[in-house]
């Protein structure tokens, strides 16, 4: 299968995954943020999901770019301009691709994440996405790096996201919403990590089964 058909399935379960935890990302930014990160998660991703077929003949590029706008367009709050940016700066190197390896998945992470940190004005340990997307990114270059295939890859980057996302229940938030609270949003986990870490164990899941 090439590379630009694994992405559609990809892309499509982390859509499903992102609507089947649309109350409890909702649930969780509604302790320390807007009360709206999944159900305007879940509206972007069910934007995308009635263009997805007209994507199928596609580069990687065009797909992640087609998604980066419909999250820009669709989805409220901080989370569209955030993950759009980031899907919109992982599509321009991979743009007119079909197929993906290594070190294309890499660059991509490393464009998600400069997106995340330009728009955001963000760093690792402030209690946002980049809590959970950074440990995945390291740990997928150790991995590619030591010669694990892309699942193994992705199974212990989904291990560090996870780990991330446990790490900011123990700080307190400083971007955002969340930063209102101060001392008080310790204890919550960050809806931001948690919803990038479902999306990274979704492309975990999918690769399993590919």
């Amino acid at each position: 299968m090439k590379s630009n058909k694994k992405l559609i399935e990809i892309l499509r379960n982390i859509s499903k995954v992102i609507q089947e935890n649309k109350q409890f990302l909702t649930d969780l930014d509604a302790a320390i943020g807007d009360g709206d990160h999944g159900l305007n998660m879940s509206k972007g991703f069910k934007a995308f999901d009635e263009k997805v077929l007209t994507l199928v003949e596609k580069d990687c590029g065009s797909i992640l770019k087609t998604l980066a706008m419909t999250l820009i367009s669709t989805v409220g709050g901080a989370s569209g301009p955030l993950y759009g940016t980031a899907f919109l700066k992982a599509s321009i190197v991979v743009n007119g691709k079909m197929n993906l390896d290594n070190e294309d998945i890499l660059k991509m992470f490393e464009e998600m994440i400069g997106g995340i940190k330009m728009r955001g004005k963000g760093e690792r340990g402030e209690k946002t996405m980049l809590d959970s997307i950074i440990p995945a990114y390291d740990s997928l270059k150790e991995s590619f790096g030591s010669g694990k295939d892309v699942v193994q890859a992705f199974r212990t980057a989904t291990e560090q996201a996870f780990e991330g996302v446990e790490f900011t229940k123990t700080i307190k938030a400083t971007k955002g919403r969340a930063s209102y609270l101060g001392d008080r949003s310790i204890g919550h986990q960050d809806p931001g990590a948690t919803s990038s870490y479902l999306m990274i164990n979704a492309v975990y899941e999918t690769l399993k089964k590919l």
